[in-house]
């Protein structure tokens, strides 16, 4: 089993930056494909961004290329969102999620979650 805890959420001004981490515990996350998704209020949960188990390949919803950077360390078994120029429709719940050889990909269904991590970005 994986456990999946999120930290670093918090409030910031639009244009700010923030940074997620994800520490794993249970099992090495090495044959893991991760991945970040994100609630806002009142939608479904959506695809962030994700990268693979060596972390040579990564991809990113359009809404946040060019402005958010996945990365992972498999020797501390954690993985980063570092969210750049961020704007208030940013504002969710961001979930850690992970997925033995999952997809790198929109379509990346993770098997575990963490249990989310709030950001809220003030216009």
């Amino acid at each position: 089993q994986v456990q999946l805890v999120e930290s670093g959420g918090g409030l910031v001004q639009a244009g700010g930056s923030l940074r997620l981490s994800c520490v794993a515990s249970g099992r090495t996350l090495s044959t893991f494909t991760m991945g970040w998704f994100r609630q806002a209020p009142g939608k479904e949960r959506e695809f962030v961004a994700a990268i693979s188990w060596s972390g040579g390949s990564t991809y990113y919803a359009d809404s946040v290329k060019g402005r958010f950077t996945i990365s992972r360390d498999n020797g501390k078994n954690t993985i980063s969102l570092q969210m750049n120029s961020l704007k208030a429709e940013d504002t969710a719940v961001y979930y850690c999620a992970a997925k033995a050889w999952g997809v790198v990909g929109v379509t990346f269904r993770p098997d575990h979650w963490g249990q989310g991590t709030q950001v809220t970005v003030s216009s």
